[in-house]
């Protein structure tokens, strides 16, 4: 049985990380499903979009931690 601990920290985040999925997936030029239902929606895709938010995210991370670090 697969053990999930992946969990948001705040609730907030869930319709963020939601908006984000849509709009990378534009970016990308991958159509959204009408209904919501992301199941039939190839794995390449789906593995295309995870890929470019991981990146935005991690690029969002430094830049916050380039701003609170003081240079030498």
């Amino acid at each position: 049985m697969a053990n999930n601990n992946n969990r948001l920290l705040l609730q907030q985040a869930t319709r963020a990380l939601q908006d984000m999925k849509y709009e990378v997936a534009s970016e990308l030029g991958i159509t959204p499903p009408s209904d919501g239902y992301w199941g039939f929606v190839s794995s390449f895709e789906n593995g295309s979009i995870g890929g470019s938010i991981t990146r935005k995210l991690v690029a969002f991370a430094q830049e916050r931690l380039a701003e609170q670090t003081p240079e030498a």
